[in-house]
């Protein structure tokens, strides 16, 4: 395995030129989000990997001090390393970079997140479900050619409608879909249904063929 291949992931094949990159929340893993990738894409190809850094046995993609506190080196480093996964496995299992779609669950949602801010132009599509704002650069990236899903629940507790809003700068027009979903799980991945249906609201707002997008708001 290559260093740039060095996570552990699962890889599902696909019928369609798309690809789903399913990043899972905390205590997750790369099998987490296989079934609700399949879900939402029946012909994309699946790449999951799993997060590098464990937090009393809970699998992350980076470390943080504290509920909500990131450690920003840490946090930067591992986009860093992901970013170097995406490319590195997108010319090892020859899929077309510009279609892969990252779906961010939580914690990885907040690294998708990460990716667009500090590495633009690795991702084109990303989905962001449970979101917060990972860390702040100086200048705001362009990302005029990314398109960007960001949704959160209303009643959600641990991730708070204002963490979520605090990423729309990300994702202005006409390059968005945003939702605030009253079903929204508000911890853990809650039930697999929930998140089925948030994610066809996600192919609603951000299609994953090409179209415009529309606000899911």
């Amino acid at each position: 395995m290559t260093p740039a291949l060095n996570f552990t992931h699962q890889f599902v094949s696909g019928t369609s030129a798309r690809t789903l990159l399913l990043l899972h929340g905390t205590g997750g893993d790369e099998h987490q989000l296989l079934a609700l990738g399949r879900e939402l894409d029946p012909a994309a190809a699946l790449l999951s990997p799993r997060g590098p850094v464990s937090e009393n046995g809970h699998r992350r993609f980076f470390r943080r001090l504290a509920e909500g506190v990131f450690d920003l080196e840490d946090l930067k480093k591992r986009t860093d390393d992901l970013a170097e996964f995406i490319v590195a496995a997108a010319a090892h299992y020859q899929l077309a970079q510009e279609k892969i779609v990252a779906v961010g669950y939580s914690n990885g949602a907040n690294i998708a997140a990460s990716v667009l801010l500090r590495r633009p132009g690795t991702l084109r599509t990303a989905v962001l479900f449970r979101a917060m704002v990972p860390l702040q650069p100086e200048t705001l990236p362009d990302l005029s050619g990314t398109r960007i899903w960001i949704g959160g629940g209303k009643q959600d507790t641990l991730i708070l409608p204002v963490e979520t809003e605090r990423l729309e700068p990300l994702a202005q027009p006409p390059r968005v879909g945003r939702a605030a979903l009253d079903g929204a799980p508000q911890a853990g991945l809650g039930a697999a249904q929930q998140l089925v249906g948030a994610l066809r609201l996600v192919a609603d707002a951000v299609p994953l063929g090409g179209e415009d997008p529309v606000d899911g708001r």
